[in-house]
């Protein structure tokens, strides 16, 4: 069991799908694909099963003003999304929850909290492909 922690950002940016004309909508339609994973189990990262058991996403710049979907509590960071995430993951790991953290940036990797859990954004798009298909 953990919560999820995406970095929507990074996530939207891993796609070359013309994302750079709306970052906006782009962090929306992300959003409203992770609204359904809370309480679901996944394959996790590892290949193992995983119960997710919130979803938490953070947003900056242009995607600061888009509406969170049920079931996702968004982060709307008022500067670095970086620090916005990395503040978030040790919060949820003060409260005593699992954290994987979605997100390939490698500088914000280090600074997570011990015991967060790292992976890149091709594991939740694969997993949300999975579940849309």
């Amino acid at each position: 069991m953990a919560v999820l922690l995406v970095d929507v950002a990074n996530v939207v940016g891993s796609r070359p799908d013309g994302w750079w004309r709306d970052r906006a909508g782009a962090a929306s339609r992300l959003l409203d694909r992770l609204a359904g994973l809370a309480g679901r189990p996944l394959a996790g990262p590892d290949g193992e099963a995983l119960t997710c058991t919130g979803v938490v996403a953070v947003v900056e710049g242009r995607a600061r003003d888009v509406p969170a979907p049920e079931g996702v509590a968004v982060v709307r960071a008022p500067g670095s999304g970086d620090d916005a995430l990395a503040a978030a993951a040790a919060d949820l790991a003060a409260g005593g929850e699992d954290v994987l953290v979605v997100t390939a940036d490698r500088g914000l990797r280090a600074r997570l909290p011990g015991g967060a859990v790292a992976t890149g954004p091709r594991w939740l798009l694969a997993e949300l492909d999975r579940r849309t298909a």
